[in-house]
């Protein structure tokens, strides 16, 4: 079984936009005339620009990449008549960031349905994008290292889902072959699309129960909210 760390394991980036809005409620005596929604609001919609054409390579820099968003955010604020100081917006990114890291946490149960797993023989793989120092950090921090028999981070070993590489080496670590093969993960592309593609058995974890997108043309082979759901029944 293949799974991913960010927003499956750990509550990590998702609902970005509760945390922006959050995190810019801080600054509000530094906006001027501007409230912290329509700060937050212009950061967001510069995010979505942002990484709807991002080079891969911005995973691997998420603080910088953070920079750029607001920046480009408070330009757009700017175009309208109201500007703001660029330390201003490094600032409220690198706030972002520490906000992401105190407010990360493990999803409850997940370390259970992890260890319960691997006590009944399942070979598994942590296979996780981002920069290497960043995720690695996590892996410590959240006690997951010796719970894999695999971990494999983007920024470490040069390569990261969805190329089918990764998936290919990750199951070249446990020894199994694509027919044996789980894939688990809250990204539709990463962990449903591209697997699938391998003939890997993909299910896509919905930790808020949002369901799929309208119209979405990925079909996951199964639907989850919990990982504690990937163990067999307690009478089975």
């Amino acid at each position: 079984m293949l799974i991913d760390m960010d927003d499956t394991i750990l509550s990590a980036y998702g609902r970005p936009e509760i945390a922006w809005h959050h995190v810019a409620s801080e600054f509000s005596g530094e906006f001027g005339p501007l409230t912290s929604k329509q700060v937050a609001t212009a950061v967001l919609d510069s995010a979505r620009q942002f990484w709807a054409v991002a080079e891969a390579e911005w995973r691997l820099k998420l603080n910088e990449a953070r920079r750029v968003v607001v920046r480009d955010g408070f330009a757009a604020l700017a175009a309208d008549g109201h500007v703001l100081a660029v330390d201003l917006a490094d600032r409220l990114a690198d706030r972002f960031t520490a906000y992401r890291e105190e407010e990360m946490f493990v999803f409850p149960g997940a370390h259970d349905a992890i260890d319960e797993l691997k006590a009944r023989g399942v070979k598994l793989a942590l296979v996780t994008n981002g920069a290497g120092a960043a995720q690695r950090a996590k892996v410590e921090r959240f006690a997951l290292s010796h719970r894999f028999d695999h971990i494999q981070i983007e920024g470490e070993h040069g390569f990261g889902k969805p190329e089918e590489r990764a998936y290919l080496h990750a199951m070249q670590a446990l020894g199994v072959t694509a027919p044996e093969t789980w894939m688990v993960g809250d990204n539709l592309e990463w962990e449903v699309e591209a697997p699938q593609r391998l003939g890997i058995y993909a299910i896509w974890i919905d930790v808020h129960g949002e369901g799929l997108p309208a119209g979405s043309p990925v079909k996951p082979d199964r639907i989850i909210r919990s990982l504690m759901e990937l163990l067999p029944p307690a009478n089975g």
